[in-house]
């Protein structure tokens, strides 16, 4: 095995190294943002925001769409992140009370903006 072929692995991980970033994946696991909405719920600037993900797209976390003037990204269903993301969402359950509260006030802004808010997931309760 080369080094190159390591790359994306490395890029993947180096991705969730971060606390910022770890919280914007919980965050998104209840489905689809605005980066407006991101930035809002984790008091940090938009271009902050947009920084970080800008690292979790290039690993292959999220996706966006524009929808006029805003950006909404979400998690993406990749099948190479399926097996490091399953192993990380039950490691973050230390972070709970942090992540519960960023997923009340998204849901709040979700429901301020007439979003739909999203179905329950039963595994993101264990997290």
């Amino acid at each position: 095995m080369t080094t190159d072929s390591l790359r994306p692995l490395v890029d993947l991980l180096k991705a969730l190294a971060h606390p910022v970033r770890l919280r914007i994946i919980a965050l998104l696991r209840d489905g689809e943002l605005c980066v407006c909405e991101v930035a809002e719920v984790l008091q940090l600037a938009p271009s902050t925001v947009s920084e970080h993900l800008t690292d979790l797209r290039r690993a292959g976390l999220v996706q966006e769409r524009k929808v006029g003037r805003w950006v909404h990204v979400a998690l993406t269903e990749a099948a190479e992140a399926r097996p490091v993301m399953d192993a990380v969402w039950p490691l973050m359950a230390a972070a709970e009370p942090e992540l519960a509260r960023d997923r009340a006030q998204a849901l709040a802004l979700r429901s301020a903006a007439g979003a739909p808010s999203p179905q329950p997931d039963p595994v993101s309760d264990l997290v």
